[in-house]
């Protein structure tokens, strides 16, 4: 008969035989009760060891200690194999701090952390609720959660009015729209995330704003606002066409060239053409945005509109509109222009928020929104560890472009 392999060394494999046979272990399910109960029982003589360490003596053992063991208290924990009873031993002084299990502590799951992680992508409090239940057999209450999520409201508070970078070469701005319920009716709001490419070339989550109405005075007050926490210059701010963005980066940072996001304008254009056309109509703005020169660039998008305007008069009309935010990207590189082309940078981010979205049709007001927007954020920046691809030659180029303004 062929030798079973295995990497387990030889006193695993007897503890493992042992435990199959002293618990008859014949399915899945004997196999965390057996777990269960030996980490009842390993937590209740980690509980006796630490008595014993703190008197002094073990139990029956003569000693000039006042102190003495005063019995047990029994008390009902939490782990990721369900529930269980354990004995707390107690001490006359009531001097005794157990460390396996805490005074109040009820949980060794780390719960709270499978909770906020559940919340970061997008699960309600109720879902999160049965969750738990269903996989840890244990209830946790849709009032404990919010409890939970609540701790990161001080901490949400602090993040967006933490000091920021004196400088930024660039700055995206973005929106995701989610619904919210407020006085029993629901309605759409956006939310507005910030994200600064710092001096280094790292991605960086600046802030996050729910807003509902777009217009001049509501943008003034949020640049106004990264004003006031130390953002003196940007350089180059890439957004879509947000309404009143323009006038307010005038006012408040009027040496900023602002950039149109040109992916977001090309998917504006073909909303306009039917799909028939979109093939050909999507390759002709191609050439627009990929021209070498900006005369080049005005040219192209001149002919394209005389080609196009009988059939879809709308189609270009915002191209010569917006042409103004729409040509800063031609005086770049390619490689400035890979980073400020569209709001890819941004794009990875919100594709984590729209998953908040597919996990959770209606929020129950603001302050749930922005806890699961700042958990996800937080969950979705633990991988930015690395600067943007050929930072170098875009620091270079923006220094000579935009002259003493950068370090």
């Amino acid at each position: 008969m062929a030798k079973r392999r295995t990497n387990l060394s030889e006193g695993k494999q007897n503890i493992i035989a042992a435990l199959i046979n002293e618990y008859d272990i014949k399915s899945a399910e004997d196999i965390q009760d057996a777990l269960k109960d030996l980490l009842g029982g390993t937590v209740q003589s980690m509980l006796e060891a630490e008595m014993d360490n703190h008197l002094g003596y073990e139990p029956y053992e003569r000693s000039e200690n006042s102190n003495a063991r005063n019995g047990r208290k029994s008390k009902t924990i939490r782990s990721k194999y369900g529930e269980m009873e354990i004995d707390v031993p107690q001490d006359r002084e009531s001097s005794f701090e157990p460390q396996i299990v805490k005074k109040r502590q009820k949980d060794i799951s780390q719960i709270e952390e499978k909770i906020i992680a559940m919340y970061a992508k997008g699960l309600s409090t109720r879902q999160i609720s049965e969750q738990i239940e269903d996989i840890y057999g244990f209830e946790v209450s849709e009032g404990l959660v919010s409890d939970v999520t609540n701790k990161f409201l001080p901490e949400i508070e602090d993040w967006q009015q933490r000091p920021l970078s004196n400088v930024y070469p660039i700055v995206f701005i973005d929106a995701v729209h989610f619904s919210v319920r407020e006085n029993n009716v629901v309605k759409k709001l956006a939310a507005y995330v910030i994200l600064g490419i710092n001096d280094e070339g790292h991605k960086e989550v600046i802030s996050l704003q729910i807003g509902q109405n777009e217009s001049s005075k509501y943008w003034l007050g949020v640049l106004n606002e990264l004003k006031n926490r130390g953002v003196n210059d940007i350089l180059i701010l890439c957004a879509d066409g947000l309404s009143g963005m323009k006038e307010a980066v005038n006012v408040a940072y009027p040496n900023t060239e602002y950039q149109r996001c040109i992916v977001h304008q090309v998917r504006n254009t073909l909303k306009y053409v039917a799909d028939k056309d979109k093939k050909k109509f999507a390759a002709d703005l191609k050439t627009i945005y990929q021209a070498p020169s900006e005369t080049l660039a005005h040219n192209r998008m001149e002919e394209i509109t005389e080609k196009w305007e009988k059939i879809y008069p709308n189609a270009m009309r915002s191209w010569s509109t917006n042409w103004d935010v729409i040509s800063p990207i031609f005086k770049f590189s390619t490689d400035v222009r890979k980073i400020i082309y569209t709001t890819n940078a941004i794009e990875s981010l919100n594709s984590t928020y729209r998953r908040l979205n597919r996990q959770r049709s209606v929020f129950p007001n603001d302050t749930a929104l922005l806890k699961a927007l700042y958990l996800a954020t937080f969950e979705a920046t633990k991988k930015w560890t690395m600067p943007l691809r050929n930072w170098g030659k875009v620091y270079g180029e923006l220094s000579i472009m935009y002259e003493g303004r950068l370090k």
